[in-house]
């Protein structure tokens, strides 16, 4: 496909072009990128270098997300394109986020075909992620759409680094995301991911207070870096106070990538530690990811505090929940988006060409 027109963006009196989607405010003379790399000025206006096109699709379990109030058991087409607007050094995709070979993209596909795809391949939901959905904003919205006339769910994982009226645009079209809280301080988001934190909580604030968009959170905990007995008692308060108690919040292990291969993996002892810090600020759905923790990686009833869904990695053994996801053993109601529970998915992860799918 072409390069498509995009949107959130305005001429500057020195001549240049400003980007609006996010704040990082890009200033473009002709022919520049910005740093997401994907947004391009060509003459007095902005395009979009991805539009219909991908670095790959796979359908996985909802869980791997990780969403794990979102119809859990079921699948989800996950997809991607190239490049991201932020710059973290521990990148766990940064062979796709950090991508400036466009030959990396190699499915083509329009927002129906991508549709039908999910239909046939038996997805409940299609989730943009692998690198940031907001930087591909247009195309992602028109997949939503497509998806939404034929009943299937839109996903956001993303970092949340976007600006108000764009964001606005941008979730009106979403069904879930999962957003990325890669720490609780500014210093951590200025010198390890070039950003600002406080544009972060902005994005979560608004979805959680202003939208309906199911959100989960995930936080990578690195060892020295954003572990720390105090952060992680700030960050689950700040979210008790601001979110209320009932956004799930996903404790994952980092493992040495990118630029920062010089630090250690994440012990499984962190993550159970950052769990509890975090139920004992009053979060009812903690998780722990990227490690083999039964306990850590299960839902339990607020009320009750019995085992409503039993997981181990991405499978699921057991399911006590009704349809409307109300606890089997107390009758309280669970906080999510819940339907009929029937085969699970299972764990399994399904590379898809979507030429041969659709």
């Amino acid at each position: 496909m072409t390069d498509y027109a995009g949107r959130w963006w305005h001429l500057l009196e020195d001549g240049r072009l400003q980007c609006d989607l996010c704040p990082r405010d890009c200033r473009l003379h002709e022919g520049q990128r910005g740093l997401c790399f994907v947004r391009k000025r060509e003459g007095d206006a902005m395009v979009l270098t991805t539009y219909g096109r991908s670095s790959g699709f796979c359908v996985d379990p909802v869980e791997k997300k990780p969403l794990n109030h979102f119809y859990p058991g079921t699948s989800i087409l996950s997809f991607g394109t190239a490049g991201c607007n932020l710059a973290c050094k521990f990148c766990q995709n940064w062979d796709i986020s950090k991508s400036k070979e466009m030959d990396r993209l190699q499915d083509e596909a329009s927002p129906e075909t991508i549709a039908r795809a999910a239909v046939q391949l038996g997805c409940k939901s299609v989730a943009f992620t692998y690198n940031d959905p907001v930087i591909f904003a247009e195309y992602a919205m028109d997949i939503a759409d497509a998806c939404h006339e034929k009943g299937v769910q839109a996903v956001a994982v993303t970092a949340g680094y976007i600006r108000a009226e764009p964001r606005r645009e941008f979730y009106a079209k979403m069904d879930a995301a999962n957003v990325d809280l890669k720490a609780f301080t500014d210093d951590f988001y200025w010198k390890i991911c070039g950003g600002r934190l406080q544009p972060v909580l902005d994005t979560l604030v608004y979805l959680v207070k202003e939208t309906g968009v199911w959100t989960e959170i995930t936080t990578l905990l690195i060892p020295g870096k954003n572990d720390s007995d105090e952060e992680l008692r700030a960050m689950s308060r700040w979210i008790r106070q601001n979110l209320g108690p009932d956004v799930p919040l996903h404790f994952t292990a980092f493992h040495p990538d990118w630029k920062m291969n010089d630090v250690d993996p994440t012990p499984a002892s962190t993550l159970t530690r950052a769990r509890e810090i975090a139920q004992l600020a009053g979060l009812n759905y903690v998780y722990t990811g990227n490690v083999h923790d039964t306990g850590g990686g299960s839902t339990y009833c607020p009320s009750c505090e019995k085992r409503v869904i039993a997981r181990d990695w991405y499978r699921i053994d057991a399911y006590d929940l009704t349809d409307a996801g109300a606890c089997r053993h107390c009758g309280a109601q669970l906080a999510g988006r819940f339907q009929a529970f029937g085969k699970p998915f299972g764990p399994r992860r399904i590379p898809v060409r979507l030429a041969q799918a659709a």
